[in-house]
């Protein structure tokens, strides 16, 4: 079992990420007195109290069992609470391993309805999910029709849930703020939109404790998903200026590693925090100014040595697709060029450029040879239109397969390499469906 405070803090004061930060391991590590804490997807916060335990968070159904196993492990106590820091499958969809404990869960009030939105939207989660975790194989026990008209749901139905029926829903519901008293042990929670819209951040006086679920998370801040729902860089900063001024001694996330003194824990919050407002001041300033969109994604940058800070690499979200997000949040979904407000078809679009171009194998060796002078970005374009434009042709689709997986291996974020990877995938369908290409 590591000394996950001391791994911490070699890693922040050094600047050296020499070990995983993000760690599912599902082994349980007492951070500080009465005080664990669960590595896993997502992380359980566990305190005691005089009136069994409280939780923060409990991981995903995959991972729940081993979780509430490793918590047995630790405390014969049952669970009295389950908090929820916000909806995300990954924080309670293994709810349904602590039914036994019948706690008292404990959610924000926009929790339910993130959960019937998960219900309504079931199929569509899965495929999203598919392409953001699915790798290379993209396996996740998916049946989709080659129209990708949709999901095939068999024998096992949560098998093909996103999240499970028995998922625990909030009985004890947050607004805006709340102190909860369980068992001598005082909870401070505090709702503020960053991540979602339905998170609460913690403050434990007694052990001047945060917990912060997602909005640390060891990784650039998820705050430009280009798959899902709007996020809010703006408040997520907000919240971890009010983190600050709490003065903890001891920072418990839901990823990522717990971070102990009240010097380091204030450097890494204002500097997540800084990263999120100086990019937001900057896409907002150029909105003001009339830009479009292509002009701003492509010129606000975050500085390296931003990136390069452990807790900012940019692993799993991005700032260029955060810049996207603060557009959508304040500008909507037309990018500015008047041809996209009402566009063309994209096979239609291809098929008309590829006849132009001499046809799509001219497409696809143009691109082959953006790709050779590292010109990435253009080379995938003109692979989509050579695709497009030739959707059965499996000599096509073999050299757009391979440039989308050189693509994804030039790539940081798993956001990135997941969708690239997915684009591999759909043409390498069609080469599995029509055959391998021939010469001559």
């Amino acid at each position: 079992m590591a000394d996950l405070l001391d791994l911490s803090a070699r890693i922040i004061d050094s600047g050296l990420v020499d070990q995983p930060v993000n760690r599912v391991t599902n082994e349980l590590s007492e951070i500080a007195d009465g005080v664990a804490m669960v590595e896993s997807f997502s992380h359980c916060v566990a305190l005691q109290t005089g009136d069994g335990l409280v939780c923060f968070d409990a991981s995903g159904v995959q991972t729940g069992q081993q979780v509430r196993d490793a918590l047995r492990g630790w405390s014969a106590d049952r669970v009295s609470h389950l908090v929820y820091t916000h909806g995300h499958a990954d924080h309670v969809g293994g709810s349904t391993f602590f039914r036994d404990d019948a706690p008292t869960v404990v959610g924000h009030q926009a929790v339910a309805t993130r959960l019937d939105r998960y219900a309504y939207t079931n199929n569509w989660n899965l495929l999203i999910n598919m392409r953001q975790f699915g790798g290379i194989r993209g396996d996740m026990n998916l049946n989709v029709g080659d129209t990708g008209g949709g999901v095939d749901v068999k024998a096992n139905p949560n098998a093909r849930r996103f999240l499970p029926a028995t998922t625990m829903r909030p009985d004890h519901v947050v607004g805006d703020h709340d102190t909860i008293d369980v068992g001598g042990l005082q909870m401070e929670l505090h709702h503020a939109r960053g991540e979602t819209d339905d998170h609460l951040w913690g403050w434990l006086p007694q052990h001047n404790a945060l917990t912060t679920g997602d909005f640390l998370i060891w990784n650039f801040p998820n705050a430009g998903n280009p798959q899902k729902v709007q996020r809010f860089p703006i408040e997520w900063a907000a919240a971890l200026r009010a983190m600050i001024a709490k003065e903890p001694e001891l920072l418990l996330p839901a990823h990522g590693l717990p971070i102990a003194g009240r010097e380091r824990i204030t450097r890494v919050l204002d500097d997540v925090a800084s990263a999120l407002e100086n990019l937001v001041a900057e896409v907002i300033a150029m909105m003001n100014a009339g830009a479009t969109l292509d002009t701003i994604v492509h010129t606000v940058k975050v500085p390296a040595d931003t990136l390069a800070k452990p807790y900012l690499r940019p692993l799993y979200d991005e700032p260029e697709f955060v810049v996207r997000g603060v557009w959508r949040q304040f500008g909507g979904w037309w990018d500015g060029a008047a041809s996209r407000l009402k566009p063309s078809p994209d096979a239609h679009l291809a098929a008309a450029i590829a006849a132009l171009a001499g046809g799509a194998d001219v497409l696809l060796h143009r691109a082959e040879q953006a790709m050779s002078d590292n010109d990435q970005r253009l080379a995938c374009h003109l692979a989509d239109l050579a695709g497009w434009a030739a959707p059965d042709d499996p000599a096509i689709h073999e050299g757009r397969a391979a440039i989308y997986l050189e693509r994804r291996k030039s790539e940081s974020s798993l956001m990135s390499k997941g969708i690239f990877a997915a684009a591999a995938r759909e043409s390498q369908a069609v080469v599995d469906r029509y055959g391998p290409a021939t010469n001559g």
